[in-house]
C-alpha cells in the first residue's frame, strides 16, 4: 500500500477554534421527535436524562448550511463544490468523495425544563370556508424565551492556504444566528422557530504552540455553558477579533426577497381560538396566547394570518381572471405552497402525476407577532332560533376576545422569497385590504371581529443589484408614500412605481391595463 494512500485521510490540525453562544427563542419553536405513540400529533424531542428540550447538532448544522448556501447563490439554488457551504460543512450529498466537515457542532440541551405550549390547527377548505374532514392536528411547542447553550469547534488544517476564508464562513453563519436570520425547527415559514444569539465567547488554540496545546487538552469540552470568568461579546465578529482570529468578510448577499413590516390599530375585537387548557373557570373560547418574557401575551399567529391572506388572494385572482381557474390556483399555490391530500391524488391522471409535484413549500414567510396594549374582556352570547326568534335552548356560551383601543397595535411581518413583479402586486393588494379594514383576521369576522386600520408600513425589495425601500404612512386622513432610499423623489412618481407591480399582476392574468 502506497504512502500516499495511507496519508490520504490524515488531517494534521494547526488550530482549533472553540465558539460558545447563548441561543434564545423569540417565538414558539417546534422540534419534533417523530414519536408515533405520543398523545399529540407532534411531540417535542427531549434529553433522555434531564428531560430538558434537545436541539440536535444535525438540526443546527442543517440550518447554518442552508443559510450559507442561500446567501451565496440565492434561494433554491443547489450547492457547488468549493463554495462556502461545502467548505465549512463538507461535500454535498451526491459527492461520494466529498471532504469531511471541519466543524464540530454539539447537541444543545435547554438550560431548564422548558415551558411547553400546545397548539392545534385545522386545514380550511377554500371553497366552503369550513374545516376539512380529518385535517385537525395538534403539536407541542417550546415557549419563547427558552435558552440553549451552543458549542462549536472549528478544526483548521495545516494544508489550508487561506484559513481566513474558512473562519469567515463560520463567522458569516454564526452572524446569521446572531441577527435572527436563521429559524429552527418545523413550520418556520408560519412564524415558528425565530431565535437569536445573545452572547458569544471564542477561544483560539494554536496547536503548534506547546502552551496552547496544553490549554486545549485541559479545556472543559464537556461543559458547554458560557464561562463566567471570560469576556462575552454581543457580536461574533468582535469576539473573533478579541482572540486574534483574522477574517476575510467580503461576501455579497444574493438573496432576493420582498418584505412588508406593517403596523395596524385593532378596531373592535379579535378572536383566534386557543386549544390550550386554562386553570380555574375559563370562558368557552379564549383568544390565543403565548409565553413572552414569562407572561402570557395575546398574539396574532402566523398560521391564522396565512390562511386569511391565502383565501383573499384566491378571491382577488379569481376576480381578475375568471376564464381558467387552474391558472389562478397555480399563482396562489406558487406563493403559499400546497400539499395534495389523498382525494386530490386519486383524481390526478397518470400524466399529471408525472408532471406536477404533490407538495411545495411556501415562499411566503408569515411571522407570529404579539398584540400590544389590548384588553381581555369576557362576552356572553347565545344562539338564536331562526324560526321562533327566541333563544336557542342550551346554547348559552361566553367568549374572551381581545379588544383594541387607540394605543392597541398589531404588527404584521411578511417575506416573499424570489418574488416576481406580479406576485409583489398581489401582496400590495392584500396590504391594501388589511389597511382599509376590508380584510378581517381571526375568527367570527361575520360579527365584526378582526378589523384592522393601517398606521404605517415599510416595504423593502432586497434585490442584490437593485434594492428598493418604500414607506407608507397616513397624515391628516391622507396616505403618503415615500422612497426611503431617495426621499427627494416626487410622491406621484413613487406611487406610479408601486402601481406598476399591480399592473404587472393584471397583465399576467391576461387583462388589458388602461394607460
Amino acid at each position: 500500500m502506497s504512502q500516499e494512500r495511507l496519508n490520504r485521510h490524515q488531517r494534521p490540525i494547526a488550530r482549533r477554534i472553540i465558539v460558545r453562544g447563548l441561543l434564545i427563542l423569540d417565538t414558539p419553536t417546534c422540534l419534533g421527535s417523530g414519536d408515533a405513540e405520543s398523545p399529540t400529533d407532534l411531540a417535542l424531542v427531549r434529553d433522555s436524562i434531564s428531560n430538558c428540550a434537545l436541539l440536535t447538532g444535525a438540526s443546527i448544522a442543517g440550518a447554518l448550511r442552508n443559510f450559507l448556501r442561500e446567501c451565496e447563490h440565492g434561494y433554491n439554488a443547489s450547492e457547488q463544490k468549493r463554495d462556502r457551504a461545502t467548505t465549512l460543512f463538507g461535500g454535498t450529498r451526491r459527492d461520494p468523495d466529498g471532504e469531511q466537515s471541519p466543524l464540530i457542532i454539539h447537541d444543545a440541551i435547554s438550560r431548564q425544563i422548558p415551558t411547553v405550549e400546545l397548539r392545534d390547527g385545522v386545514a380550511i377548505d377554500s371553497e366552503t370556508g369550513t374545516a376539512k374532514d380529518g385535517q385537525k392536528y395538534d403539536l407541542e411547542l417550546l415557549a419563547a424565551g427558552t435558552e440553549f447553550p451552543l458549542s462549536f469547534e472549528l478544526l483548521v488544517e495545516k494544508k489550508i492556504s487561506k484559513p481566513e476564508a474558512l473562519i469567515d464562513c463560520l463567522a458569516s453563519a454564526l452572524e446569521g444566528l446572531e441577527k435572527g436570520e436563521i429559524d429552527l425547527g418545523m413550520k418556520k415559514r408560519r412564524g415558528f422557530g425565530r431565535c437569536h444569539v445573545k452572547k458569544w465567547q471564542v477561544w483560539n488554540f494554536n496547536l503548534e504552540d506547546e502552551g496552547d496545546r496544553r490549554s486545549w487538552l485541559n479545556f472543559e469540552h464537556w461543559h458547554t455553558e458560557l464561562l463566567p470568568n471570560r469576556s462575552s461579546y454581543r457580536s461574533i465578529k468582535k469576539a473573533f477579533e478579541a482572540t486574534g482570529v483574522k477574517q476575510d468578510f467580503n461576501q455579497k448577499d444574493k438573496r432576493d426577497r420582498f418584505t412588508i413590516h406593517a403596523t395596524f390599530q385593532l378596531v373592535g375585537s379579535l378572536l383566534i381560538r386557543s386549544g390550550q387548557n386554562s386553570t380555574g373557570r375559563a370562558p368557552d373560547v379564549v383568544h390565543l396566547k403565548s409565553h413572552r418574557n414569562g407572561k402570557q401575551k395575546s398574539v396574532l399567529s402566523g398560521t391564522s394570518l396565512a390562511g386569511v391572506l391565502r383565501h383573499r388572494a384566491e378571491r382577488i385572482v379569481n376576480t381578475l381572471h375568471q376564464i381558467d381557474r387552474n391558472i389562478t390556483q397555480e399563482i396562489v399555490n406558487d406563493i403559499f405552497g400546497f400539499a395534495k391530500d389523498n382525494q386530490d391524488s386519486k383524481r390526478q391522471t397518470a400524466k399529471e402525476v408525472t408532471q406536477k409535484p404533490d407538495a411545495k413549500s411556501s415562499r411566503l414567510v408569515v411571522r407570529e407577532k404579539e398584540i400590544t396594549k389590548a384588553e381581555d374582556l369576557v362576552q356572553n352570547r347565545i344562539a338564536i332560533d331562526r324560526f321562533t326568534g327566541g333563544a336557542y335552548h342550551g346554547a348559552l356560551f361566553d367568549e374572551q376576545p381581545v379588544f383594541g383601543g387607540e394605543k392597541t397595535r398589531v404588527c404584521i411581518e411578511l417575506e416573499l422569497r424570489q418574488p416576481e413583479n406580479h406576485e409583489i402586486g398581489l401582496l400590495l393588494l392584500l396590504l391594501k385590504d388589511l389597511w382599509t379594514s376590508d380584510l378581517p383576521v381571526g375568527g367570527e369576522s361575520s360579527i365584526g371581529r378582526g378589523r384592522l386600520k393601517g398606521i404605517q408600513a415599510m416595504l423593502m425589495r432586497h434585490h442584490p443589484d437593485n434594492p428598493q425601500h418604500w414607506k407608507i404612512g397616513e397624515k391628516d386622513g391622507k396616505i403618503h408614500v415615500i422612497d426611503r432610499i431617495n426621499p427627494s423623489r416626487a410622491e406621484q412618481s413613487v406611487r406610479d412605481e408601486m402601481n406598476e407591480f399591480v399592473k404587472s399582476l393584471v397583465q399576467y392574468l391576461g387583462k388589458e391595463v388602461a394607460k
